[in-house]
């Protein structure tokens, strides 16, 4: 099930939330948990057995872990336990990309191919194994006691707001809400402002800078020119990033509206002035988990420059393989991590001596031309793309051009992606919000003030706008649903 779908929208969730209000507390992670299987099964079917395998099989592996005392035992349990969901990983998602690989050696030594056949993917598997690796490692560690409510855990694992395309959420940071929350209505508001403005961003923009950069990228390798590839790489930029913001803004706000806090997973990452930069304010919850869980158990930076580069470009290439199982993710991971070891080893004081607009567009180029490898399906597809970028494409541009493309609604899109891929428009609403609350404290807080209902009236016109392209009934899917 999608958030963006009728039935999600005006079936599901309605009911979810009235009935979720109404319950005892007591009863609140059940329903929840019920409600999130059923919102998996929509989609997936038998896989959710996947996911209650999932559930009792941490379930056990925490509970032994929380008794366990013996050193030796402790660790043999836990790479047991993340063995085990590493595993269920690589059979689902990596299967096909191994065999594949091993046929054509095996074609090369005049061998019989492998016939595995088609293994499906579950949806969420790649989430489901980083929340269940986190939780398994903060109990070995210490960080949160095992725990002992089944429907506790299942429900951390199975929250329908996450459970598709994340944000990677640690148990430790839930699990007080898990436990016992307060239902408030400023809370609830909040969750309802942040959801409408995910699915804007993701119905509005990210979906319709999709078709242009879908239509130029159709185009054969013999009609692409620099133009016309720099025109949908930059269009695809701002539609993964309003894609998969739009997204998580949406299950942050889903989780506000029942009493569940999680942390923020973007931070303007197009305004960043570097590559380290841009990978502390992009994806936050999954930079974080590599930095938490394989960068600094291999050392980090504690041991020197060429394990500290060695360290990093492994992470970045466990984070390309992490996306997807080709070698378009393996080169674009080489290629993230070659730039933040560049920057590591002395280009970085090189970057803070420039004029800020020229780090804005360093990095605008380093990233545009990284989305490049991700979104194509192949390396040679990726290296057509890069040559028209660079003036080496085929198309004369006199068939297909720009003009043909950029309409005024593409313009005005990417005017308008430009501008909220800026803090710029937070820092206007709180100016707006302090000026509000500064005419509250003066003239009293019991009228509507025309300030707080021109952003109901703006909220509303984004929830319409909404359904009218829901309507529509166009299928697109989260681009992390992929992953």
């Amino acid at each position: 099930m999608l958030f963006t779908e009728p039935t999600f929208l005006f079936l599901f969730l309605p009911i979810v939330i009235l009935v979720h209000t109404l319950l005892h507390r007591s009863l609140r992670n059940v329903w929840l948990l019920a409600a999130s299987f059923l919102f998996y099964c929509w989609g997936e079917g038998l896989f959710v057995l996947l996911m209650i395998g999932s559930i009792t099989t941490n379930y056990v592996f925490g509970w032994l872990l929380g008794f366990a005392r013996r050193p030796w035992l402790r660790k043999f349990l836990l790479g047991a336990g993340v063995a085990t969901n590493v595993l269920v990983l690589v059979y689902f998602k990596y299967s096909g990309f191994l065999v594949s690989n091993l046929d054509a050696a095996l074609a090369w030594l005049e061998l019989p191919p492998l016939e595995i056949g088609v293994i499906p993917l579950p949806l969420g598997v790649s989430f489901l194994t980083f929340h269940t690796i986190s939780y398994l490692s903060d109990v070995y560690r210490g960080k949160i006691e095992h725990e002992r409510n089944p429907i506790d855990l299942g429900l951390y694992i199975m929250l329908f707001p996450h459970l598709i395309a994340g944000p990677i959420v640690r148990y430790a940071d839930i699990v007080a809400a898990m436990k016992s929350r307060m239902l408030a209505v400023d809370e609830f508001a909040y969750g309802i402002r942040r959801f409408l403005f995910g699915l804007g961003k993701k119905l509005l923009i990210a979906n319709q800078l999709a078709a242009t950069a879908d239509l130029v990228l159709s185009l054969p390798a013999a009609e692409m020119n620099a133009g016309l590839a720099w025109l949908a790489m930059i269009c695809y930029s701002f539609q993964i990033y309003f894609d998969f913001s739009g997204y998580s803004d949406m299950a942050i706000g889903l989780a506000h509206m029942f009493g569940i806090r999680f942390h923020e997973n973007f931070d303007h990452p197009y305004w960043a002035t570097s590559v380290t930069d841009f990978w502390r304010r992009w994806h936050i919850s999954l930079s974080t988990w590599f930095r938490d869980y394989i960068y600094i158990p291999l050392g980090g930076n504690r041991c020197g420059p060429a394990r500290t580069y060695g360290n990093l470009m492994t992470v970045f290439l466990l984070c390309g393989l992490w996306h997807g199982a080709s070698w378009t993710f393996v080169v674009w991971g080489a290629y993230q991590g070659a730039f933040l070891i560049l920057e590591r080893m002395g280009m970085a004081r090189g970057l803070e001596r420039l004029w800020r607009p020229l780090r804005h567009a360093y990095l605008a180029v380093v990233v545009v031309v990284g989305w490049v490898v991700f979104r194509m399906q192949t390396l040679g597809g990726a290296a057509e793309v890069l040559q028209a970028m660079f003036g080496f494409g085929l198309g004369d541009g006199v068939r297909y051009h720009v003009g043909l493309y950029m309409t005024g609604e593409v313009k005005t899109l990417l005017a308008l992606a430009l501008l909220f891929s800026t803090p710029l428009p937070g820092r206007i609403g709180r100016w707006i919000e302090d000026f509000e609350d500064a005419l509250a404290d003066r003239w009293g807080s019991l009228a509507p003030s025309p300030i707080r209902l021109t952003k109901v009236a703006a909220y509303c016109s984004i929830l319409v706008l909404c359904i009218s392209f829901v309507a529509q009934k166009s299928y697109n899917p989260f681009i992390y649903f992929r992953f």
